[in-house]
This record gives structure tokens, sequence and C-alpha cells, in this order.
């Protein structure tokens, strides 16, 4: 028999909202051995000032959210291993400092130092011009900045569940919005969860469309790593259909598509787009390991869901950014007019609803990473991947 304790952070609709709080097996006992606590906290100073930060620990997996930044996931650590990277942002970044039109529409980057963050809703991908609908009902020319607005939209509505039972779960519910009169008007609806003692983390959101008119949704999640995850020799283990370069700089490194350079002063950042395999439910998942095999993280996700899976690298040096992002996505992050041309834009229609979801586990030593590698070689069976040196035309804006 199960029971569940709820604690309202915020909520708008009642001008409610809670600076401070914590929670753990001594005030709130799940009959559990284990070290959890969930601690809620408003930073101070700075670019973070008023920002809201919950750190959830299951005493083996813990990770912080931040409601203020649209529910991302700033960091985590699973049994000392730290997930996330050293962003040249060292702080968190309170939404009321970004302006995503600067520098060409690449304003997003000013507070990009998360391990888990969506792009979106409306929006997502390479800056771009759009054509949209005015109050007039007339087309109008508009530019979309990279990778949208969910991100620097604080939450209206933050939640703290402990569900105790046979395994206790902790979740932390969110709903932002992005909307405006005469535009998109989109919820997003999310869970994070965890269960006491696991080595896995499961996002589940769902986006509505608010409007009486069909509106259209982009949504993908940049999930970041650095070390140890990432250093020289790691490798992405991946059940591949195809796979091509987004431009002519990722074109260069094609030969060694699946591995990682060390840190590298001036490297250019490479992209590259994949068609995942997937199970008869069309579940797919991928994993980031090291050189020697014994550490690794992976991700799991619906391929009706999320089609698309994108690779970023950027394996800079320390100091500007050590970094590669694993990228599941409703789309490619081209603009979006080219991504729409190419029938990767998801229309929603009036007042329905859209559901994502993505797992995300950590695996310490070579026999927990063989048995993941085993199961991607599984999914990938006989299927030979279809590498393109070049983007085909529906691809890349890039190619």
């Amino acid at each position: 028999m199960s029971s569940t304790f709820h604690q309202v952070i915020t909520d708008v609709d009642q001008n409610l909202w809670i600076d401070s709080l914590e929670l753990n097996e001594q005030n709130l006992s799940t009959n559990s051995s284990s070290n959890w606590e969930i601690k809620k906290s408003t930073l101070q100073g700075g670019l973070q000032q008023g920002i809201d930060l919950i750190e959830v620990n299951n005493g083996n997996f813990s990770f912080a959210v931040v409601p203020t930044r649209g529910m991302g996931i700033w960091r985590g650590s699973y049994s000392g291993k730290t997930l996330g990277w050293d962003s040249p942002v060292k702080d968190l970044v309170h939404p009321a400092f970004i302006e995503l039109n600067d520098r060409g529409g690449l304003g997003w980057l000013k507070g990009f130092n998360e391990w888990i963050v969506r792009c979106g809703l409306s929006s997502n991908g390479a800056p771009g011009n759009d054509v949209i609908v005015d109050n007039n009902g007339n087309k109008a020319e508009v530019f979309l900045p990279l990778h949208g607005k969910i991100a620097n939209i604080p939450a209206r509505f933050v939640q703290v569940q402990v569900e105790v039972g046979t395994p206790t779960t902790l979740r932390i519910r969110g709903i932002v919005e992005e909307t405006m009169l005469f535009g998109p008007a989109l919820r997003l609806t999310t869970e994070i969860s965890t269960e006491l003692g696991s080595n896995k983390l499961t996002i589940v959101d769902e986006v509505t469309n608010l409007n009486t008119t069909p509106e259209e949704i982009e949504m993908l999640y940049h999930c970041n790593y650095g070390p140890p995850f990432l250093e020289e020799g790691s490798q992405l283990v991946a059940p591949v259909k195809l796979s091509a370069p987004r431009d002519q700089r990722a074109q260069e490194d094609l030969i060694s598509l699946s591995e990682f350079r060390g840190p590298t002063n001036g490297y250019v950042e490479q992209v590259y787009f994949y068609e995942l395999l997937g199970d008869s439910s069309g579940e797919s998942k991928v994993m980031l390991r090291n050189q020697a095999g014994d550490l690794g993280t992976s991700m799991s996700f619906s391929l009706e869901q999320m089609p698309c899976f994108s690779l970023w690298k950027n394996t800079a040096s320390l100091k500007n950014g050590y970094v590669t992002g694993l990228e599941p996505g409703s789309n490619f992050p081209n603009p979006k007019r080219f991504e729409r041309e190419n029938g990767r834009v998801v229309l929603l229609e009036p007042l329905t609803s859209r559901k994502f979801e993505l797992s995300l586990e950590v695996h310490v030593g070579s026999e927990a990473v063989s048995e993941v590698e085993k199961e991607i070689n599984q999914l990938q069976g006989s299927t030979s991947p279809e590498i393109f040196e070049f983007a085909p035309k529906n691809l890349s804006a890039a190619s």
C-alpha cells in the first residue's frame, strides 16, 4: 500500500511561493534506509538572483531542477560521477538577464550550462526567418532566435511529491506556459522522477495547445556531457539506420563519427543528424561511454514521439566548454521554416496534447556498460548503417 506526500512550491493562481523546503527520512518517514533528500532554495546575488533550485537526492543519484529556467535540470551526480559539463557560463542565469536576440539570435547561449535543457516549444534549432500570421490576419516575416523560449520561462506551478511505497518515488511536477495574444498558447506539464537508490531519472512531458486553433510545436532535449563520461576515445553507441553531417565542418571528421577527441583548443562545433532503429514497440536507446568501457550513461525514448536524433560535438578546451550533446527530438535543429518544409514540425489540433518521455540511466563498471552495449547491438541487428558523406537536401539546411 502506498501514500503520497504533496507540497506545492509555486502556484501563481494562488499567489503562493515557498522560499525554502527540506524533506528527508528524518521529517518524512518512508521506512527506507536510503539517505534521500529534497531541498528547495532560492539563489541570491549576481545573475542568479531569484533563481528557484530544487535539489533531489535518491541516496545514489542526485540532480538539480530549475523551475525558474523552464524546469530544466542543471546538473546531476551518480556514485560521485558528475552528469553535466563545465560551461563558460558558470552560474544559473535568471531569464530576466537573457536577451534571446543578442548576437544575431544566439542570446540563448548566455544562460546555457544545463545538463538537460528543453528546446522549444513553438520553435527550436538554428536562428532564422519564418512567416507567421499577425494580429491583423496578414502574413508577416519574423526572426526566430536559437532554440526557442521555453528554457527561459519560469514555471507557474511547481509541486514536490514523495510517493511512499515499494519502491518509493521522488517526483517534481511543474507547469510552464509559453503564451501570447495573437500567437502560440502552449503549456508544458512535466514530471521529473526517480526511485530511491536507483540509477535512473525519468522525464514525462506533455505539451498542450491551449488555443482553439491549430498550433505548431517543436521539441528537442539538449542533454549535455563533459568529463568523466566524455574524454579522448569516448564513444557514442547507437542503433543507426542512417546518419549525415550537418555541414562541411562536420564532414571533416566523418571517419571518426562515433568517437570523441580530448580537449582541443580552437575546435569548432560539429553536428550530425541521425535516424535510429528501435524495438518492436518503437523504443530506442543510445549510450555515451568512456574509453575504457567501464562508465556510461544511456537514454531511452520513443521514436514515434521523437524520431530525430542529433549529436553535437564541441570538444573544445576545458575552459571554452568541453562538451557533447545527445539530442532526441521531434525535429532536427534546423531553422523552423526548413523543418516545416520537410514535414518535421508537429501540428497540434485545438486543445490537444502530445507526450514526450525520456529516461536516463548511469552505468558503472564494465559489466553494466557491456550489458547496455549488447542491448543496443540487438536493436542494430543485421541492419547496416547508411552513413552519408553529404547530408540529403531534406535533412540539413546547411548541406
